[in-house]
């Protein structure tokens, strides 16, 4: 035990000391002096956050060694130094570390890839669009038909996080209404098993958006037949992420017991696929939001240790595969629902910073703007109205959202700003435009 400094989600009080080294660790993620790695800021940054010493973080993490990894503590503070500075990597550590920050080891040292899902159908299958439909005409469906129908949904589901909503449920349905076409076709079982389980994930899809864009009743709606197409075709991954989608619409609306009970449904079915971490953190978001802060750390470290058994995602960019980076947004959600503002602060900015490319584009706008409203409630805890309502606007303004997920965070915004500023005109306006908000979905 660390006296007041104490390790993990709980967090003390920090010090005037930790805000200045904390203050020094954001600049430098900006600064264009700072050229050490992102891993090597983080640490210092996830230090700062918990109002730790170097010393203080190498005995956090001695206790998460594995038995064969016996080194002394001064040898340790020796390469945490030198982690921390840059000038070395921490190859044998990094899962112990990530482990230490209550994260995971892809989430703190990120494999990053891009992928181009139109250049992928034509290098697989040599067609694009309009063959692909021809073909789908044709009596008989073949390989290359199937494989550029998967790498079709596959894109689909990368275009989720940013594609305008209207544009990406216009094409889901269109793309779906083909391959539920082939099963009029001649195909083996083996394809009819295929094409069942490519229906079942872009109904996945349209249910998602459905809901995003404010039609709750169909959403449900598609939501039961992903689930049917999963339990027909076999997919465990289909029919966790349609018990998913049915935690996601409860936490939305409130039903706390009710994620937990569509939680622990998916996890049964789809107990080894990634889905099943996406699972335990909305477990952990609806324990935080019942004032459970033992059931939240409970529940976010078991979905923090599958991600740590599977290997790393070949396409983190599919809405369907959990990316190990965002078990920190996840994280935030809980740290910042159960008040730890500092840990909350420094996770949201994570978040937008592995949402974003180096040009400023935001790969994951939806994302950030849950992370925008976090940093937004602790500028308002904390006493500063101006940073507050501007982190609010800017996340309330962004192209693409899922108007009942943000709506759902920016709650959290509002009753900060009714708890601080109940007098302030400019703060109340804000909260009618929230109750608006989440009154017009």
């Amino acid at each position: 035990m660390l006296g007041r400094r104490r390790v993990g989600f709980r967090s003390a009080g920090i010090t005037s000391a930790g805000r200045r080294l904390r203050r020094r660790a954001v600049r430098g993620r900006g600064s264009a002096m700072d050229e050490r790695p992102d891993w090597a800021r983080r640490m210092v940054e996830e230090r700062a956050a918990r109002d730790w010493s170097q010393a203080d973080a190498v005995r956090a993490l001695m206790v998460r060694l594995p038995d064969d990894q016996v080194v002394s503590e001064q040898d340790l503070l020796r390469q945490w130094k030198r982690w921390e500075a840059g000038d070395a990597q921490p190859v044998k550590y990094r899962s112990a570390i990530a482990q230490t920050f209550g994260t995971t080891t892809g989430a703190f040292f990120p494999e990053r890839s891009r992928r181009d899902g139109r250049a992928e159908i034509l290098q697989v299958s040599g067609m694009d669009t309009v063959d692909i439909i021809a073909r789908l005409r044709a009596s008989d469906v073949d390989v290359a038909t199937l494989d550029a129908l998967r790498i079709t949904a596959d894109r689909l589901c990368c275009e989720y996080a940013y594609m305008p909503a209207d544009q990406l449920l216009l094409e889901g349905k269109a793309w779906l209404a083909r391959v539920v076409g082939l099963q009029h076709q001649r195909v083996s079982l083996a394809q009819h098993r295929e094409i069942i389980a490519l229906a079942g994930r872009l109904s996945l899809l349209v249910g998602c958006v459905e809901y995003d864009s404010g039609r709750p009743r169909d959403a449900e709606a598609t939501r039961q037949a992903a689930l049917m197409l999963g339990q027909e075709s076999g997919e465990l991954s289909v029919q966790g992420w349609a018990h998913e989608m049915r935690a996601w619409f409860s936490l939305t609306r409130g039903d706390y017991r009710g994620v937990i009970a569509a939680a622990e449904a998916g996890i049964a079915a789809a107990p080894n696929e990634s889905v099943a971490a996406q699972l335990y953190a909305q477990k952990a978001k609806a324990w935080a939001r019942l004032g459970d802060r033992s059931q939240t750390e409970v529940a976010l470290d078991q979905g923090r240790q599958i991600l740590e058994r599977l290997p790393y995602p070949e396409n983190i960019e599919n809405h369907f595969v959990v990316d190990p980076g965002k078990y920190d947004f996840y994280r935030m959600d809980a740290l910042r629902k159960s008040g730890e503002n500092r840990l909350a602060e420094q996770l949201a900015n994570e978040v937008i910073r592995a949402g974003t490319d180096f040009d400023g584009t935001e790969r994951s706008p939806m994302r950030i703007a849950e992370a925008r409203v976090t940093l937004g409630v602790v500028a308002a805890r904390e006493g500063d109205l101006d940073t507050a309502l501007a982190y609010g606007e800017r996340a309330l303004g962004g192209d693409r959202k899922s108007l009942p997920s943000l709506a759902m965070v920016a709650s959290d915004l509002g009753q900060a700003l009714q708890s601080h500023y109940s007098h302030v005109p400019e703060a109340q306006e804000f909260v009618v435009h929230l109750r608006e908000l989440r009154g017009g979905q």
